[in-house]
């Protein structure tokens, strides 16, 4: 391991032509690396980059008259390249990251990544998901350390071994500020809080759903964290004593999560924190580790549900705005979970309420297949739907559309499933 300046690293003599370079994603994103690898692009062409989510902007459509960019979603910037069209999407679960990463499947020549570092070594700081697995099948890897980052308790130290160059910085982390909650927002937070019971440990993503949600529970107990990631608002439920992961089957008395999404006062929360215990994502996600919580609630978001409870959390139209992700990991997960529930929550409209988001056919692809998928939530209700048959599931899901759309769905159906549902029944509607 060599430390080195950011001004005296030789970039250009150390990527190959056709490189496949990894770069560290979200809050954790090496900033400085980041640019120094755009600004000299032209040196590196061909070179193809998996980006992961992108807070800063950093990388844009411009960036890729030499550079190919690669994700697993159009989270944040990444929203941008895939309207632009130079964004090539791994339609993926989470979960399945590590391995492809390993069989290189998704190969991995050049790692890009931050840490922190202490008097007590070098930690993964902000993000842990898959930069263990990016790390071990480099043939090179730099990392910043960067002094403003936080310093975590990880699962497994830094394998220090590992690194070729290790890069001094200091600079503020991108950061994913909290989106404003509205009175739909706080409608869907209600709605789901009546199936999370105290001692429950929650899975939570990205967005103003789920910080509603979050924010909805001050009068729960003893819940648990187990994340893919942990934002701001799991922060402000643990400092009320609500969030305490006393009765968590792994990690009791922890936050586990594999990522730190936020703001500055999440980043000085976990700073040597060792309440928080990062953990990567072939752990986080792992079937046979979520198998062993009885009590588990995950909650998703989604594009639009059909009315049997097919999910698309992927794409709007012809435009690529989400990711698999780890939805189908947390959705098996919670479904199977003894005492435990599978949400997926969402506004009931979108565009100012002229389109709906319980539709008919999702018009996108299935992320979520109707087999699995639990309860819906929107801001009308909740629509259990796991144990039901195709037409109590038709029944349950026009209850929770806008009332505006309920009529047209009723027709749509009539029309797409009579030969699975059976004769028609008017029946009162049912929300959970």
């Amino acid at each position: 391991m060599k430390r080195v300046s950011l001004d005296n690293l030789d970039l250009a003599g150390i990527l190959k032509p056709g490189d496949n370079l990894f770069l560290g994603q979200g809050c954790g994103e090496p900033q400085a690396l980041v640019k120094r690898l755009l600004d000299g692009r032209a040196a590196f062409s061909g070179c193809r980059v998996f980006i992961g989510t992108n807070f800063t902007g950093n990388v844009r459509a411009e960036h890729a008259d030499h550079l190919q960019f690669a994700s697993y979603g159009a989270i944040g910037g990444n929203r941008g390249l895939s309207k632009a069209g130079v964004l090539d999407i791994l339609p993926t679960q989470y979960s399945m990251i590590p391995g492809a990463i390993a069989s290189r499947r998704l190969p991995v020549d050049v790692c890009l990544l931050q840490l922190a570092e202490s008097v007590a070594g070098l930690s993964f700081g902000a993000t842990a998901d898959f930069v263990l697995d990016a790390m071990a099948a480099a043939r090179v890897v730099i990392a910043e350390v960067n002094q403003q980052a936080p310093w975590t308790h990880c699962a497994y130290p830094v394998p220090a071994d590992r690194i070729d160059f290790l890069v001094p910085v200091a600079y503020p982390l991108a950061e994913l500020r909290a989106q404003p909650m509205g009175d739909v927002e706080r409608a869907i937070a209600r709605h789901a809080a009546a199936f999370i019971d105290n001692g429950a440990t929650i899975q939570i993503g990205i967005g103003a759903i789920p910080d509603a949600i979050l924010t909805g529970l001050g009068g729960h107990r003893r819940l648990g964290i187990w994340s893919g990631m942990m934002t701001d608002c799991v922060v402000d439920l643990v400092e009320a004593g609500v969030i305490d992961n006393a009765e968590k089957a792994i990690d009791p008395g922890l936050v586990t999560t594999g990522v730190l999404y936020g703001s500055e006062r999440l980043f000085r929360h976990a700073h040597q924190n060792s309440g928080i215990r990062m953990r990567p994502v072939s752990e986080t996600h792992a079937a046979a580790l979520l198998a062993q919580f009885d009590n588990l609630v995950t909650i998703n978001g989604a594009v639009e549900v059909d009315l049997t409870g097919q999910v698309n959390s992927e794409t709007a139209g012809a435009d690529y705005v989400g990711a698999v992700g780890g939805q189908v990991d947390f959705v098996r997960a919670g479904l199977r979970s003894a005492r435990g529930r599978s949400l997926i929550a969402l506004p009931a409209t979108a565009k100012d309420g002229t389109l709906s988001r319980i539709v008919a056919q999702v018009s996108g692809p299935v992320t979520t297949a109707r087999s699995e998928t639990d309860a819906v939530i929107t801001e009308y209700g909740a629509a259990s739907l796991a144990g039901c048959t195709v037409s109590e599931r038709i029944r349950r899901m026009i209850a929770i559309a806008a009332p505006q759309f309920r009529e047209q769905l009723e027709r749509e159906a009539f029309d797409l499933y009579r030969s699975s549902r059976g004769r028609s029944r008017k029946q009162e509607p049912v929300s959970k």
